[in-house]
């Protein structure tokens, strides 16, 4: 069966979520490139936190005002936007729900990518606690991009996970549209169950099977002809054999696709994004499938 996905175009607005932090200076880098990469709008959204910085932390502590922790919180992102090769729009938003925050004001822009950071192996960092990236995940539309790594140069090396779905044909068709002069892969990694030694051939068969399987999947996805996709599959947990292969290949970027309207234990591979986050040494983008008129 063959899925398909919409056409995607490249962003014409960008969403920078930052908590002014240093752990999101990355992140700031990767926007601003891109920006400039695709001649988009690049809004950087801050949504107040009164404990992200020292003094911001001190001055709540002694019962600054609203106006006031906001003044200081525009006074350090316009520190921040200030050396960038492309202009920044600030946006600072009072919110007790910062998931719904970003996706508000992602909607309000029509940005076509959300990008933020992460520290200590945490998605987002203290910005964004607990379940903000599965609450992004189920109310974000546009993809979500973490960046990990320092943006010294465009993405060169792309690597699209699948599980063969129609949520990680979307994360394709997104990727060959948002990175199309970069080296563009597709990656399955084949779990076989645990089984002895007399049942090698039955996994070898297993193997060819999801290869056959993967070259089915790029031959079908719609994508033009003369791009040319590398196709990787690999035994083992994909949680273990994607982050190794990403090392061993110098991987720039991974894209995973999001099933429409689920959590992030209906992601495909059936990993939760924050395991693949925690693990993977690269930048991870996530792309929501599209709803149909079957989906809420």
């Amino acid at each position: 069966m063959t899925h398909k996905a919409s056409g995607p175009a490249v962003p014409e607005s960008i969403v920078l979520a930052t908590d002014l932090s240093a752990r999101c200076d990355r992140a700031l880098d990767r926007s601003a490139q891109l920006a400039a990469q695709w001649g988009a709008r690049l809004v950087a959204l801050n949504v107040l936190d009164p404990v992200a910085l020292p003094d911001q932390a001190l001055a709540w502590a002694s019962g600054a005002s609203d106006d006031e922790l906001m003044h200081m919180a525009r006074q350090e992102l316009a520190r921040d936007l200030a050396g960038l090769n492309v202009q920044a729009q600030p946006r600072i938003v009072r919110s007790n729900d910062p998931a719904v925050a970003i996706a508000q004001a992602a909607k309000a822009i029509r940005a076509g990518l959300v990008v933020t950071g992460v520290a200590r192996n945490e998605p987002l960092g203290r910005f964004l606690l607990g379940s903000t990236v599965e609450q992004l995940a189920r109310v974000l539309q546009p993809p979500l991009l973490v960046v990990r790594n320092r943006a010294r140069r465009p993405y060169r090396r792309v690597l699209v996970a699948t599980d063969f779905s129609a949520a990680s044909l979307q994360a394709l068709h997104t990727s060959a549209c948002l990175f199309a002069g970069a080296d563009l892969g597709v990656y399955h990694a084949h779990e076989a169950p645990l089984s002895g030694l007399a049942e090698v051939d039955a996994r070898d068969a297993g193997l060819l099977a999801a290869r056959q399987r993967c070259a089915a999947f790029v031959a079908d996805s719609g994508l033009s002809a003369t791009l040319r996709l590398q196709t990787v599959v690999e035994r083992g947990a994909v949680a273990s054999a994607l982050p190794r292969h990403v090392r061993e290949h110098q991987i720039d970027l991974v894209a995973v696709g999001a099933k429409g309207g689920g959590s992030l234990r209906d992601l495909l591979l059936g990993n939760t994004v924050a395991e693949l986050l925690q693990w993977l040494p690269c930048d991870t983008l996530l792309v929501r499938e599209l709803a149909t008129d079957s989906q809420g």
